[in-house]
């Protein structure tokens, strides 16, 4: 059987707790009735923030979609103020965490060993890390490509085996007007899908491309992707559910 092509959007803190329970509420009916969503062609998953996991997991309860976290600690339990561990999210049923982003390295200095610690504790919890890699400045595709595939390796040494979500973050495309130019995301996402895929230990992984992801990319990208990140474009449900439209389009193909 086909892998499905992923679609997932991270909220991260634009949307107030009132505010994102009317987001769950427009998107999961329509979810819930997308025939490639319902038969798996297409994963979706929904990444809000700590204290929306709870309300979303009721929102999305009668509908595949995985709903997730945006950080997880390095540790299970204990004395760590301020913190939310993977096992917690595990118990109270997310499936993803979002790992390693490009703003939690830059505002909040992590590192590749501090992303790699994280990545264990999801995994050992049995949560998929959702690993955001990326190169900061601008380079030449196979520059980027190299780059990034070592930050793979990196965030991953020591991680107990299991699947993992890569999401290809270029940092200088973040927020930006176009996401990165189709030939550049080529280069990197198929070197990281080869990366992953001589790793023994990672069967089930798939890479998918954020950075401006919108509505339109996917359908360029082709098999190049596994999918897309999306951030603010998926604040319209309607943006959303259009690339959720490309990903079944793609889903089918691949059949």
């Amino acid at each position: 059987m086909p892998a499905p092509v992923t679609v997932g959007v991270s909220l991260k803190m634009y949307f107030g707790h009132r505010q994102a329970r009317e987001w769950f509420a427009r998107v999961a009916p329509r979810l819930a009735a997308h025939p490639a969503v319902a038969s798996g062609g297409v994963r979706v998953f929904v990444i809000p923030t700590y204290l929306q996991v709870l309300p979303a997991r009721e929102a999305f309860a009668d509908t595949p979609v995985l709903v997730g976290a945006q950080d997880a600690a390095t540790e299970d339990s204990g004395a760590f103020t301020g913190e939310v561990s993977a096992a917690e999210l595990a118990e109270v049923g997310a499936s993803v965490v979002e790992i390693g982003h490009a703003e939690r390295r830059r505002l909040f200095g992590e590192t590749d060993e501090i992303t790699a610690l994280k990545a264990a504790a999801a995994l050992r919890n049995g949560l998929t890390p959702v690993l955001c890699l990326g190169e900061a400045d601008r380079q030449d595709g196979v520059d980027a490509a190299a780059a990034t595939v070592a930050q793979l390796h990196a965030d991953l040494a020591g991680a107990p085996a299991g699947p993992v979500i890569v999401a290809y973050e270029p940092v200088w495309a973040i927020g930006a007007a176009e996401p990165a130019p189709v030939a550049h995301i080529e280069t990197v996402t198929r070197a990281l899908t080869a990366a992953l895929s001589a790793l023994p230990d990672r069967a089930g992984s798939a890479v998918i491309y954020g950075g401006s992801a919108g509505p339109g990319l996917l359908t360029e990208l082709g098999d190049a992707v596994d999918g897309l990140f999306l951030g603010r474009f998926a604040h319209d449900p309607d943006a959303f559910l259009a690339v959720i439209d490309e990903a079944a389009a793609l889903a089918e193909v691949s059949r």
